[in-house]
């Protein structure tokens, strides 16, 4: 067979580039090749000789993981098997077809484009239709409303938007459509905001995320008699965020009615090619128009969207922009040529087929477990009591059957909660007390990323939905194809959940306890902060009235810095950080997730223990300062004092050197002048008397022992965590509270000296008086280091005794 030596070069090229990049990414060091290159990833001068394909290559796999870095975490990529080459190469093909000569190049894209089509038509049931392919999935809506207002408006091409002003064109939308699709196609058709019109969902049966059908008849009718005109109705066969389906069936007979059109988007049109489809999705064959998206349903990358529709006039479509009369524009369609040829029928099919049977195996296991509800069916509480329980439960289980039975849904949305009625399996969470829902919705963000973390080939991902609030949504067309999700993926996501749930349970039933705990503290304030998904913020308080504001703030800032940074080495299961990145509470302490055997009350006089440490600690050092500048200034008066009386008991001769020598030798003279100790902690000088004369008497003295904690954990039990918490309670408040401050004690020990302590003041420092006239010998100190405390003595001249003569005893003791 004769193959193209172009075509099997650019495959051959495709192939290697492939290779490249995905061996690149799979390098045991990656970061090697994105150091060697970030020195080079500066743009400047093109090279003179250029690159070889090998050199620009690894340029662009450089490129695409130079932002990685070993303290981010790795992001799960699309998984690109051998169709998604296929897709890939579409594109390179696009760019080599577009250089054929206008007559060949005429025939190849008609064949493209018309195959295409005809695949589409058949395999999503579409009858008689066209297709637009674009890369935006708005684009196609937007060029079906042209198309429309050239149809309705037989003067449109010819006076332009003057003559909208005769009767206002309406475009309807549902409540739960994309957001900002309505403005987007206001903003490009140049239609002011009062020509779109929001339908309210179900209020009473149903679905809460079906359009209101009776609704929408009003607001047509209230629009048609005040002169405007019903242009386009945009319905959901899934909506975005609960994967609903519309009644659509209801919806075309209405638009027939009043003549308007019917388009249709959403992920459940991707069932229409199963052999079995449910009669609400099956009524979107009927419609005028529906958007496909094949290239998530089938892990295709960078294959275009699809807008089928039907229409007979080819010059009002070609004036929409719905085809093109250039013949490059038409080559959007290879790509998904290529892809649904190498796929085949049955190959589509199953990979659908594979994740609606996802959805279905995930559905089942969450209605086994408890405090895990599914989003989409009607609550009895929204429906209006009757006279007669029994016909108010035979209503709400009549309305729940049908309801059940018309939502099968390929999107499974669920949510943790408390309430585990079968009753409530569904709806708002109105009744619950005030701001319990904000709670519950941080919860689940929480819980949505976890699961994504430790399964990340679910695919969930988070959805904000207007009455049940925070959900976890899984949507295995929209990821299964891309990340490959198996059965065994969502086994281990129910598996992650059902130990997730306990966690949560207990939590938000011990965050009411912790707020209760707090408050028992004075130096700690409870922050009330429902957006963090944890046990709850404290913050600690310092008790010092005579700062103003702004230093007050910092002194707060930096203890509770200190303290987050001490529980952080403590040996415990609870997580404690600083808050969300822009929350808005600060110099906070955030308690994490916690569990059954969570002591609460430890936990918070540990904190509070801690903290009070933190203060005690820098309130000393912060004095020291001011402390001893008096102290020296004290000890200075009183060193000028002492000298002064000594001068006058020993008299004038005596200060004489030589004369001096002489009477000291034939009449020693006894000093009644004291010694001096500088009390750090006090501040205050006090005598050596006492110090001496109590170690004469005992000869030393002993150090008391220290006391240690009664309260001992048991080996390898963890910090706040409740001995024998599987079954009793061993341990009362009382002894809770306890052990968290011999904890501390223990954790954070205060600063000690290595010497035992002495009954005496601590931290003092003796000083001897100092003779302003006679230069005086040094005195050899004692050693009687107490707690900090050093003694002198003064008075002594030994080198004024003569050899051989003792030196008299004070009657103090020394």
């Amino acid at each position: 067979m004769m193959v193209d030596p172009t075509l099997a070069e650019m495959g051959k090229n495709l192939n290697e580039a492939m290779k490249i990049l995905e061996d690149g990414r799979k390098a045991s060091d990656p970061d090697a090749d994105r150091r060697q290159f970030s020195r080079s990833s500066i743009p400047g001068p093109l090279q003179g000789d250029g690159q070889d394909v090998a050199s620009i290559l690894q340029l662009v796999q450089n490129l695409m993981h130079e932002d990685e870095g070993e303290d981010k975490p790795s992001h799960r990529m699309q998984n690109v098997g051998e169709q998604g080459h296929m897709a890939l190469l579409g594109h390179s093909l696009a760019a080599y077809i577009s250089v054929l000569d206008r007559e060949r190049l005429r025939k190849l894209i008609t064949r493209i484009a018309s195959d295409t089509t005809l695949w589409l038509c058949r395999l999503f049931r579409y009858e008689s239709g066209s297709a637009y392919y674009h890369e935006d999935d708005r684009e196609g809506l937007l060029k079906v409303c042209r198309l429309v207002i050239n149809t309705r408006y037989e003067d449109y091409s010819t006076e332009g938007y003057t003559v909208l002003n005769s009767r206002q064109p309406v475009i309807y939308q549902s409540a739960t459509c994309r957001p900002g699709l309505g403005q987007h196609l206001c903003s490009q058709l140049g239609l002011p905001l009062s020509s779109l019109c929001t339908v309210p969902c179900n209020t009473m049966f149903g679905s809460q995320h079906q359009m209101d059908i009776a609704l929408l008849d009003k607001l047509i009718r209230e629009d048609v008699e005040t002169g405007k005109l019903p242009l386009l109705l945009i319905a959901n066969a899934g909506t975005p965020g609960a994967g609903h389906t519309d009644k659509l069936g209801r919806l075309k007979e209405l638009c027939e009615q009043y003549g308007m059109w019917l388009h249709i988007e959403g992920v459940n049109l991707a069932t229409l090619a199963l052999g079995e489809v449910s009669s609400p999705v099956t009524a979107a064959t009927r419609s005028d128009s529906m958007t496909l998206t094949l290239g998530p349903w089938l892990g295709l990358p960078a294959v275009p969207a699809v807008t089928l529709y039907r229409h007979e006039d080819p010059a009002l479509s070609l004036a929409a922009g719905l085809t093109s009369s250039q013949p490059v524009e038409k080559l959007r369609a290879l790509p998904l040529w290529l892809s649904l040829q190498y796929l085949g029928h049955d190959g589509i099919v199953e990979k659908i087929r594979h994740a609606v049977e996802l959805s279905q195996q995930l559905l089942e296991k969450l209605k086994t477990l408890a405090s895990i509800k599914t989003s989409g069916v009607v609550s009895l509480s929204r429906i209006p009591p009757i006279s007669g329980g029994s016909l108010r439960d035979l209503l709400g289980s009549l309305i729940l059957s049908i309801v059940e039975d018309e939502l099968n849904s390929p999107v499974v949305v669920f949510r943790f909660s408390q309430e585990t009625s079968a009753e409530s399996s569904g709806g708002s969470v109105e009744g619950y007390f005030a701001g319990e829902r904000e709670v519950l919705d941080s919860l689940n963000r929480w819980l949505c990323e976890r699961l994504a973390q430790l399964v990340p080939a679910s695919g969930v991902d988070i959805v904000e939905l207007e009455d049940e609030g925070t959900c976890v949504r899984f949507t295995p067309l929209m990821t299964a194809a891309a990340l490959g999700t198996q059965r065994c993926d969502v086994d281990l996501l129910v598996e992650r959940l059902t130990e997730l749930v306990p966690v949560l349970n207990c939590t938000l039933r011990l965050r009411l306890d912790f707020r209760e705990e707090v408050y028992r503290h004075s130096a700690l304030s409870y922050i009330e902060d429902l957006s963090w998904p944890g046990l709850g913020a404290v913050r600690y308080e310092p008790r010092i009235e005579e700062l103003n504001d702004s230093k007050r703030q910092l002194e707060v800032e930096k203890i509770n810095s200190e303290l987050l940074v001490k529980l952080g080495d403590l040996d415990a299961d609870l997580i404690f950080s600083t808050g969300l990145e822009f929350g808005p509470e600060k110099d906070c302490i955030f308690i994490g997730m916690a569990t059954e055997d969570l002591d609460v009350a430890e936990l918070v006089d540990t904190i509070a223990a801690l903290g009070r440490d933190i203060e005690e600690n820098g309130r000393l050092l912060e004095n020291m300062t001011e402390v001893v500048r008096k102290g020296i200034q004290e000890a200075e008066l009183q060193l000028q004092k002492d000298n002064q009386d000594k001068l006058m008991e020993e008299g004038v001769l005596r200060q004489i050197p030589l004369v001096g020598s002489m009477l000291n030798w034939f009449s020693p003279f006894q000093s009644t002048v004291k010694g001096r100790t500088f009390n750090l902690a006090a501040g205050s000088l006090d005598s050596t008397e006492p110090i001496y004369s109590m170690k004469a008497q005992t000869g030393g003295l002993a150090s008391p022992e220290t006391p240690t904690s009664s309260a001992k954990r048991l080996p390898g039990q963890r910090l706040f965590r409740r001995e024998g918490a599987g079954g009793s309670d061993s341990h009362s408040e009382t002894s809770s509270v306890g052990q968290a401050e011999d904890l501390s004690r223990e954790r954070f020990p205060q600063p000690t000296t290595p010497n035992p302590p002495s009954p005496v003041p601590d931290e003092a420092v003796s000083v001897a008086p100092e003779n302003p006239e006679t230069p005086q010998v040094p005195a050899k100190p004692e050693p009687t280091q107490e707690n900090g405390e050093v003694g002198t003595q003064e008075g002594e001249e030994e080198e004024r005794r003569p050899e051989g003569q003792e030196a008299p005893v004070e009657e103090t003791g020394r």
